[in-house]
């Protein structure tokens, strides 16, 4: 089955941290980008990190030194740490592979208490 899951989120105070994790099947998930969105309530979806297939990065500066992507290929799975975690950061978290279909995963909702 070809998709995307998401998880690791929950509820966490101000200056915590969580992991994600996004676990794919399906496809070849070693020759793709993969990103991190978010999307909270009553705003639009935001872009929040990718890393390439080289394992390049690149983050949001809302997070940028906060969080850290990574991937393991061997088991298809991308991860976000989120560190020193804010208020601002409750969303719901997405992946996303745009190359393979531009599919989404159904997310998972991080909540941050101050």
């Amino acid at each position: 089955q070809v998709q995307l899951v998401e998880s690791g989120g929950g509820l966490v105070q101000a200056g915590g941290s969580l992991r994600l994790a996004c676990a794919a099947s399906g496809f070849t998930f070693s020759i793709y980008a993969m990103d991190w969105y978010r999307q909270a309530p009553g705003k639009q979806r935001e872009w929040v990190a990718t890393i390439g297939r080289d394992d390049s990065t690149g983050y949001a500066d809302s997070v940028k030194g906060r969080f850290t992507i990574s991937r393991d290929n061997a088991k298809n799975t991308m991860y976000l740490q989120m560190n020193r975690l804010k208020p601002e950061d409750t969303a719901v978290y997405y992946c996303h592979v745009f190359e393979y279909r531009d599919m989404w995963g159904q997310g998972t909702q991080v909540t941050v208490s101050s």
